[in-house]
């Protein structure tokens, strides 16, 4: 039966060899067994010396670490690659004369391996030509006819565009070429870490889409669509230069609509702020780009000093005044690309993308220097309170959203055990706070 098999699959090697794709069968080390026609073609062009006698050497100038993929692979039969796509120079003069080949390696059994090579120059380049497609459709069937379109280099660079570019933002491109997307923003609505996290995310998902306040070149605001979705192959290793097409739509039009939903599905209905649920979104996100390249992040927990004292003595409405007051107090404070949230009770949230602890710090402070020297008038009430603030930021054992809210928290007891209205950093040695029924909507601190 076993020699049966083995007949029958020595067969349909012997077939497949005859079959219009690449193939090559090498030992372990690499020594090529057999190699058909189409094979031949394509891998003399890549061998220093024109020979075929190791498949590891013929390609090592596009996969060098083709004969460790094989060493390390332990199992005894198996795919060791798949579509691994190669990137071939055919004239070092022109950066253009490329040929993109795409590699599947297999390991037969203990001595044996069969690599399958193709050429998908033609595959890549529809693959460029149908994402731009793409990018114009998107806009097309909205049923809008102004757009901006432009092309960004890899660090998010404006390069080519439409004449629809003035017309949306009024700038020139005079004075927009070579400048960050950015441009187009507030100018505390993005962060150089925050131009390259959506290039990413463009390659990783396809396209980045976001929507809010942008700019026209005379400082005026409108509320923009903004698509930005990758030229090259995303993920490809191809060693080609990224480029993205960055498309701008003025939708004013829509904004009420837009910002109710918004407002119904992530906002917290008393303060206007990010509910909860949107923050923990927000964060997530936020330590997945910290985990994919670290760089500044900071969380501030916000109290209101003797809440439950003001519910007490004034009412409920009161209460709900000082935390509407609050919530504007924060808006004021922090940056657009910061999130704001109600975490719960009085208890607010900032997340800071980019924030040292310095920085955050120094927003904490004139948070609270802001909020101690206002005071909130209700039914013709004079209302004073102050805040207690927690400060952390991300370090590389922080595992979860919660596990960096739970040491602002701890910093944020100690500023109310401190004396209130003031601003604590986290330290290790701080103690783990008892539980306080503040998330559930009162408080005793």
């Amino acid at each position: 039966m076993e020699a049966s098999l083995e007949d029958d699959y020595e067969a349909l090697v012997q077939f497949l060899y005859m079959a219009p794709i690449g193939l090559v069968q090498a030992r372990l080390d690499g020594e090529i067994l057999m190699v058909n026609p189409l094979c031949a073609q394509l891998l003399v062009p890549l061998s220093r010396d024109g020979s075929l006698t190791n498949l590891f050497t013929a390609l090592e100038a596009v996969a060098p670490d083709l004969r460790h993929r094989v060493a390390d692979f332990g199992a005894g039969h198996g795919m060791v690659c798949e579509g691994l796509q190669l990137r071939v120079a055919l004239n070092p003069a022109d950066r253009r004369a490329v040929q993109h080949l795409s590699l599947t390696l297999l390991k037969l059994d203990a001595e044996r391996v069969m690599a399958v090579l193709g050429d998908i120059t033609q595959t890549v380049a529809r693959d460029r030509e149908l994402r731009q497609s793409q990018a114009w459709l998107n806009t097309i069937v909205t049923g809008l006819t102004d757009y901006a379109l432009m092309t960004l280099d890899e660090e998010g660079r404006l390069e080519q565009w439409n004449p629809g570019v003035e017309r949306v933002t009024g700038h020139t491109r005079a004075s927009a070429e070579k400048q960050p997307y950015s441009l187009f923003y507030p100018p505390d609505a993005t962060t150089p870490d925050s131009i390259r996290d959506r290039l990413f995310e463009a390659d990783r998902s396809g396209w980045s889409v976001d929507e809010g306040w942008m700019l026209h070149a005379n400082g005026s605001r409108f509320w923009g669509s903004c698509l930005i979705a990758p030229l090259h192959a995303p993920g490809s290793g191809l060693g080609e230069e990224p480029r993205y097409s960055l498309i701008i739509r003025d939708v004013s039009d829509r904004r009420e609509a837009s910002d109710a939903l918004r407002r119904a599905v992530s906002c917290d209905h008393l303060t206007g702020l990010a509910n909860r649920r949107t923050l923990y979104d927000a964060a997530e996100l936020e330590l997945q780009r910290w985990r994919r390249t670290p760089r500044p992040l900071s969380l501030l927990l916000v109290d209101a000093d003797h809440f439950k004292a003001i519910n007490d003595s004034h009412g409920h409405a009161a209460g709900d005044a000082v935390l509407r007051h609050l919530a504007a107090g924060l808006s004021a404070t922090f940056r657009a690309v910061d999130i704001v949230a109600r975490l719960g009770g009085e208890e607010f949230v900032v997340l800071l993308p980019g924030a040292t602890l310095d920085s955050a710090e120094a927003g904490a402070l004139r948070l609270c220097q802001s909020i101690a020297s206002q005071t909130v008038h209700v039914a013709g009430v004079p209302i004073r309170y102050t805040l207690s603030v927690g400060l952390a930021t991300m370090e590389a054992e922080i595992d979860s959203v919660d596990a960096l809210i739970a040491r602002a928290d701890r910093a944020m007891y100690a500023a109310k055990s401190a004396g209130r209205n003031r601003v604590m950093r986290w330290l290790p040695d701080m103690q783990v706070p008892t539980p306080r029924a503040s998330k559930a909507g009162t408080t005793t601190a």
